[in-house]
């Protein structure tokens, strides 16, 4: 196992996968990455512009990056991604599965193919980039995958996404199980609410107070809550947290 965050094989920058990585949570999870002095690979599903923002981001940070194009979902597309970062970089210590797709409705209201799309990117989604992740990852590495504190909160319109990250907690439990020999740890961040246009497009500003009031510490989450919480587990000094959710949320419970 490597003695700091910044070093892997051979003392070579560490280096990271961010799905998700041009916008909100992933996008800050790029810039504490780079800023800690690893080689990011930035993926997107579309929008190579801020993709490209997020790697100049990276870069001034302190570290390198590039950005690669996959819908996490598509297995060839996300194998393509991990091929770049080896190509680029020499292989893969860390993935950071942020990538992921919400919508609000009554389970009673919502189109089964509003579901079924949804469920595409956050379950079979996470289930390839997992998949590759499990194969590729370096001894002495890291995967983290990405939950919600909503699950915990049961609240209304939330029934297919909350389900789609209860899918994701279950993987990620059989997943550290799977990786023993490999000194690979699995886990999952699971964040409270947290102030990216995800989490606010659509709620009204009453419902974002009274959400922002929710946790003990009387406020919202921010990307950069989130993405020192993300730095820690899969860095060296995170390593012996394993097979784990953590729930980032103020107190929420």
């Amino acid at each position: 196992m490597t003695t700091d965050s910044t070093s892997g094989t051979g003392g070579t920058p560490r280096v990271a996968i961010v799905t998700g990585g041009s916008r909100g949570i992933g996008r800050e999870i790029v810039r504490r990455l780079a800023a800690d002095g690893y080689a990011v690979v930035v993926n997107y599903a579309g929008n190579a512009d801020e993709a490209e923002a997020a790697v100049d981001e990276a870069v001034k940070a302190g570290g390198q990056a590039i950005s690669a194009r996959a819908d996490v979902a598509d297995a060839d597309a996300v194998a393509a991604m991990f091929d770049a970062a080896e190509s680029e970089f020499g292989g893969v210590d860390a993935v950071v599965h942020a990538a992921g797709r919400m919508h609000l409705a009554p389970i009673a209201d919502l189109d089964l193919d509003v579901l079924d799309s949804l469920h595409r990117t956050n379950i079979r989604g996470t289930f390839v980039v997992a998949q590759q992740a499990a194969r590729r990852t370096r001894p002495g590495g890291a995967i983290l995958l990405f939950s919600t504190s909503v699950i915990g909160l049961a609240l209304p319109t939330y029934g297919a996404y909350t389900a789609s990250k209860g899918a994701v907690e279950a993987m990620t439990m059989v997943l550290a199980r799977e990786m023993r020999g490999r000194d690979v740890t699995v886990n999952a961040v699971a964040p409270g609410p947290t102030a990216t246009a995800l989490f606010l497009d659509g709620k009204d500003r009453e419902t974002i107070e009274r959400m922002a009031a929710q946790p003990p510490l009387e406020r919202l989450g921010t990307p950069a809550d989130i993405a020192e919480v993300a730095a820690f587990l899969v860095s060296p000094r995170g390593h012996w947290v394993n097979g784990q959710v953590v729930r980032a949320n103020g107190g929420i419970v």
